[in-house]
């Protein structure tokens, strides 16, 4: 997995130069369906570990009407809402060349 904590992606919305983002591929259109693969790979990824680090402080009650507020896993949420979304780290990753593709259908 990529280390999502140290991306210099953004964690706010901006503007990108459609130019720059073609340029591997001179197709805008192929562009961003590697960019949008990538994000939903980060995403699965980013998940994933946030699912193992929530179970790790997870306390199981054997009523379904006891909630408890487990202060842990209300840190662990915090920390990856303020993560960069997935769609921002694999556009920063496109403009840094560090997402390999091919094209199958070229010879």
């Amino acid at each position: 997995m990529s280390d999502i904590r140290n991306t210099e992606a953004p964690v706010s919305t901006v503007t990108y130069n459609r130019n720059e983002i073609d340029v591997p591929t001179d197709n805008i259109y192929e562009a961003i369906s590697i960019i949008s693969k990538r994000a939903i790979q980060i995403n699965t990824e980013v998940k994933k570990e946030l699912i193992e680090k929530l179970e790790e402080f997870a306390t199981y009650t054997d009523s379904l009407e006891e909630i408890f507020e487990n202060k842990e896993q209300i840190e662990v949420s915090k920390f990856y809402e303020k993560l960069p979304k997935p769609h921002a780290i694999a556009i920063q990753e496109w403009l840094e060349n560090k997402i390999y593709y091919r094209n199958t259908e070229e010879k």
